[in-house]
């Protein structure tokens, strides 16, 4: 760009000297050759107006380049940032949870999660979703520091002994997620663990850590079936959440048919009590009929008598009742 400026500076210098070396002419010479020196003057305001027009595109390219360059320093000034947070371990949790943060605020109301809850032994959890079935705890952690040592493993035994570490590290972490699984304080029984880094969370799916085949398979499985913790990333964390909450709630329909069903066999008990004891009192009914039928059939006996005695009857009609059916 600065060769075609130098350019049209140039051109419009040139002009400029052609312009006076033609002044210097004699007054007759300006008058026989009026037509030239007018055609020469328009052209010279053409050209003018051309190289200020040209100028002026390249001021206007000269300050996109400008604010180009300033956005790339900006970015590389941030990526330095990023670089400095991940190298400091206290720094690093606090991305951690600021990107959870970011995540939870992008996807829920705010009355949907809380950051920094506490339960009631004063343990502060980094964030907790709160839904109508219960609390879902969740804790961000990351393990870059022991990932980089394997990815850069000078030779076999040191990466052996690093793929331990790492392991040890990813499963102490998954036991401190665990600790937050409190039903008796409203959780639901199960927490999520937060890996930030995408790669170190595809690499836990694919047992790799870079190129390096690990068994951290496992682990995962570990998570979920020992300690009830779901090892969750940025782009896995809104799945995984409908997943969990639409499983809930169908385990929670499930419990329910099965409550229903035992109060319904409940019931079931209740209504054979109940007929025995109909049964009995149909009995007992039974057994005060024919007594009363007995002591109707004496007392035609003593109407008899007195028949007999009087010659008259005091024509007394005593009520008949039958004997309840029962069934069978």
């Amino acid at each position: 760009m600065e060769n075609i400026l130098f350019i049209l500076l140039g051109l419009i210098t040139g002009g400029i000297l052609v312009y006076f070396i033609f002044g210097k002419k004699k007054e007759e010479e300006k008058k026989e050759d009026s037509p030239a020196l007018l055609m020469l003057q328009q052209q010279m305001a053409d050209l003018t107006r051309e190289v200020n027009k040209n100028l002026i595109e390249v001021a206007r390219e000269q300050t996109k380049t400008n604010e180009a360059t300033r956005q790339f320093i900006t970015i590389a000034d941030k990526l330095g940032d990023l670089e400095k947070t991940l190298k400091h371990q206290k720094q690093r949790g606090n991305w951690g949870e600021a990107s959870l943060e970011l995540i939870l605020s992008n996807t829920l109301a705010p009355g949907q999660f809380k950051m920094q809850y506490e339960f009631k032994n004063k343990e502060v959890v980094d964030a907790v979703i709160i839904t109508k079935e219960g609390i879902i705890p969740i804790d961000a952690k990351f393990s870059l520091d022991n990932y980089d040592r394997v990815v850069h493993a000078i030779d076999d035994r040191q990466r052996e002994e690093l793929e331990k570490e790492f392991k040890n590290d990813l499963k102490k972490r998954i036991d401190e997620t665990a600790k937050y699984v409190r039903p008796e304080e409203g959780t639901l029984p199960f927490a999520f663990m937060y890996i930030p880094a995408e790669a170190i969370y595809y690499d836990l799916l694919v047992n790799e850590v870079g190129s390096i085949k690990v068994n951290t398979r496992n682990l995962i499985d570990y998570a979920y079936n020992e300690k009830k913790v779901i090892v969750i990333s940025p782009t896995t964390f809104m799945a995984y959440l409908q997943s969990v909450l639409y499983g809930f709630k169908a385990f929670k329909i499930e419990e329910s048919a099965k409550e229903i069903i035992k109060k319904v066999s409940d019931l079931t008990k209740h209504l054979k009590s109940y007929e025995e004891y109909h049964n009995k009192l149909g009995n007992a009914i039974g057994t005060v009929v024919n007594h009363y039928q007995a002591s109707g059939r004496e007392y035609k006996k003593i109407d008899k008598d007195v028949l007999k005695i009087t010659g008259t009857s005091p024509d007394i009609n005593l009520l008949e009742i039958e004997k309840p059916k029962i069934e069978d």
